[in-house]
């Protein structure tokens, strides 16, 4: 009887496969406390009410959310437009030339250190399997994990920034009477909370994330009180 155990498979955690939708809700959440906070402070810096602050705030709340989503729609649709006129020429490269094909990939796989007969044979059942997606992984860099998603990566940054806005916009509206101290202690610690997340979300160690989020949003927040103090208009 063999007593001997068996082996257990590995299964290792990669974060690869967050890559778009995190680097989109944390760009979108990040913007959104550092921007809303930082009008908010500046305005409050200027004299203005506190009216007029939390106006401000809502307003750089709604108008950021689409403007994140738009500009995220259009910038990732730009790039899936990219890689499918990319996959259209493989595609007829494919169709017209195949061995000129074959030869292509099998050099890839020989400058990836396989002989030149393994290439071969790599190349060879890899194309007979699937030859576009062989080609558009190996040749093009485009695979499932990094293809563009428009309507994801919009509805991502819209909703991360809108719920990175909201916290600054809140301590505003319940701050008794000065509005900046709660503005600002509301941002560092969401800023705080935001590198931790995303760091962990990503597998990354969070200290030196919460330090990068920390120093720009209060650097972005100091020249944006320092800018409303200096021109002091009441709004």
């Amino acid at each position: 009887m063999d007593t001997q155990t068996t082996p257990q498979p590995h299964h290792a955690v990669h974060y690869v496969n967050r890559v778009g939708w995190l680097r989109a809700a944390v760009l979108g959440a990040n913007d959104g406390i550092v921007s809303t906070a930082s009008l908010m402070t500046g305005i409050a810096a200027s004299g203005a009410t506190s009216q007029s602050i939390i106006l401000s705030g809502i307003a750089a709340l709604v108008a950021g959310a689409m403007s994140m989503a738009a500009g995220e729609y259009v910038s990732v649709s730009a790039q899936s437009d990219t890689e499918r006129a990319d996959l259209a020429k493989e595609r007829k490269a494919l169709a017209t030339q195949p061995h000129a094909e074959w030869v292509e990939l099998r050099d890839i796989y020989v400058e990836r250190g396989l002989t030149p007969d393994l290439a071969g044979q790599v190349a060879e059942q890899l194309m007979a399997a699937d030859a576009l997606g062989a080609h558009a992984r190996d040749e093009l860099g485009i695979s499932d994990l990094a293809t563009a998603r428009p309507v994801q990566a919009a509805l991502a940054s819209a909703a991360s920034f809108a719920a990175g806005a909201t916290p600054p916009v809140l301590a505003a509206a319940l701050a008794s009477s000065n509005a900046v101290p709660a503005i600002v202690g509301t941002c560092l610690l969401c800023l705080i909370l935001l590198g931790h997340v995303g760091a962990r979300l990503g597998g990354a160690k969070p200290a030196r994330s919460i330090v990068r989020t920390l120093f720009w949003g209060a650097l972005a927040m100091a020249i944006t009180a320092g800018a409303g103090h200096l021109f002091g208009a009441a709004i």
